[in-house]
């Protein structure tokens, strides 16, 4: 088995007052060299974005951007659809880039303040026709076990979202003292787990709010919660840039 801590403290960090952004692996104006990506996962980014701000027009191309919305409101926009689109905290939404995509992601509160999960995941094919979706996935369906989110094309799980890439991402919520073993789908994938709340113990390695580890060359690893704890699972193919 191999493994790779990251603390939540040893994020990158951005703070543009209207946005503070904390980076998994390099991206914008923060660069680490050891911290470009885990397999095709290129970007987790965990943004606060201020009320009424956001990501003016801008363009994407050939990558499969993830965003799981975690307090207030998302809205979206794109040049595949006029008018705004309002994704909530239960939601996640997908697009795929492909030949190329110009979108907004504003907050939609003139309040609240907007906390989000961005991935961004390497596709397995390049020029793809764009697209985008979103889909509810209600909190009860992971408490205790594993609520899949995405998967590729090609997976046999109708009921996720779908990228081009052969990934898996799930979550999946445990009281105090709760285990759940988690099950890799090949030898030649690894997993990104960010805790996102509370504490769990991941093969002997403890995780507070917001830290994360990545796993690899194993076929399956122990999850044991030490407080109440949700979790994110990034599953993908461990490619090499």
């Amino acid at each position: 088995m191999k493994k790779v801590i990251h603390k939540a403290e040893s994020r990158g960090f951005a703070d543009h007052g209207w946005l503070k952004a904390n980076h998994s692996f390099s991206f914008a104006g923060w660069f680490s060299e050891d911290r470009i990506h885990f397999g095709a996962l290129r970007v987790l980014n965990d943004d606060i974005v201020a009320p009424k701000m956001g990501f003016g027009t801008h363009p994407h191309d050939n990558m499969e951007i993830i965003t799981i919305p975690l307090k207030g409101v998302l809205k979206h926009r794109d040049n595949m659809h006029n008018d705004w689109q309002t994704v909530v905290p239960g939601e996640v939404q997908v697009m795929s880039a492909g030949t190329g995509i110009q979108h907004s992601e504003i907050n939609g509160s003139v309040n609240e303040e907007l906390g989000l999960f961005q991935i961004w995941i390497i596709p397995d094919e390049r020029n793809v026709k764009p697209r985008y979706d979103q889909k509810v996935f209600k909190a009860e369906d992971r408490q205790g076990q594993l609520q899949t989110l995405v998967t590729s094309f090609s997976d046999k799980d109708s009921a996720s979202l779908k990228v081009h890439q052969d990934v898996k991402l799930s979550r999946i919520d445990l009281l105090e003292n709760n285990s759940f073993q988690y099950i890799l789908k090949s030898e030649n994938h690894g997993v990104y787990i960010m805790n996102i709340a509370g504490n769990s113990s991941i093969e002997n390695e403890d995780l507070n709010s917001r830290d994360a580890i990545g796993i690899s060359e194993t076929d399956s690893f122990k999850i044991t919660a030490k407080s109440k704890s949700e979790l994110l699972f990034i599953e993908v193919p461990m490619i090499k840039l």
